[in-house]
């Protein structure tokens, strides 16, 4: 067994290496919530998930190639809770995010996104008043609207062109009015209404303001919504990956807990308790 601490030794070292893109992936949602998604206490936990797996496999490393008891007693005290932190986050993400996508548009190679595609926690917190009013504002100062603009030879994109680009959920649900409102495009950001009847309210809410556009929209919402599904995907498969490597790393470092409780106990390696307490037949 005693094998068991220099692998607990190795595999922490990994662990703590692989905290580094929990790390950064709570870094990278809190650069899109301050530039993209819009949703700014998404990140927190994740990142508090990465610190701490970052010090208690140190704590671990240093527990397993010192034979430290108390260091490795204190890391598996805090590991499972570590561990099952990660799960309850995993299992939150995916449940918060399960439902909702964007709705292919004929002729169009971007999706359309609508607020009634999705449900849930995620869906009313983004929804509500109180919320809303503040992630629009950061959507507008972000300009991701702003950004869309493209030229060919200093030419501006025509129609066609523009129904073949692939836009990101926020620009097709905020930039834009929902295809079926049937506006005329005229440039990403200004689009022509014939009054004619629609169903979808969105319609009347378009503005060709700058400072409005749709941001006031329900399809808004659901690019954020949308947005914040892929984010949120993307994060949890390195969380998985990560995941099996702690609880292998639990597993063995149990293992090297009660090599170091035998070594304590000058209980020689191999030897079971069992033989040790029952005396010889032979014994006078």
């Amino acid at each position: 067994m005693r094998s068991s601490n220099h692998l607990i030794g190795l595999l922490n070292f990994i662990t703590f290496l692989l905290s580094i893109p929990i790390l950064g992936g709570g870094i990278w949602l809190s650069s899109r919530a301050n530039n993209t998604d819009c949703m700014r206490f998404l990140q927190w936990p994740l990142i508090v998930i990465g610190v701490s797996i970052l010090i208690v496999s140190l704590a671990g490393f240093a527990g397993a190639c010192y034979r430290n008891t108390f260091l490795m007693w204190l890391y598996l005290f805090v590991m499972f809770f570590i561990i099952a932190a990660l799960i309850g986050f995993i299992i939150f993400a995916y449940a918060v995010t399960d439902k909702g996508s964007g709705r292919p548009v004929l002729n169009r190679a971007y999706l359309d996104y609508y607020l009634q595609d999705y449900s849930g926690w995620l869906e009313e917190r983004v929804a509500s008043d109180s919320y809303w009013g503040k992630i629009s504002s950061c959507i507008r100062d972000s300009k991701v609207c702003a950004k869309m603009g493209r030229t060919v030879n200093g030419v501006p994109e025509t129609a066609d062109m523009f129904y073949n680009r692939k836009l990101s959920p926020i620009e097709s649900g905020c930039c834009k009015p929902p295809t079926e409102c049937g506006f005329t495009y005229a440039n990403e950001t200004v689009w022509t209404s014939y009054g004619g009847v629609v169903y979808n309210p969105d319609c009347n809410i378009w503005s060709n303001d700058q400072q409005q556009l749709c941001y006031s929209c329900n399809s808004c919402k659901a690019g954020v919504l949308g947005s914040l599904k892929k984010s949120w995907r993307k994060v949890s498969v390195i969380n998985i990956v990560i995941l099996i490597i702690l609880v292998i790393t639990y597993v063995i470092g149990c293992a090297a807990f009660r090599n170091n409780r035998r070594i304590d106990n000058s209980e020689p390696a191999g030897e079971a308790r069992m033989t040790k307490a029952q005396p010889s037949m032979f014994q006078f």
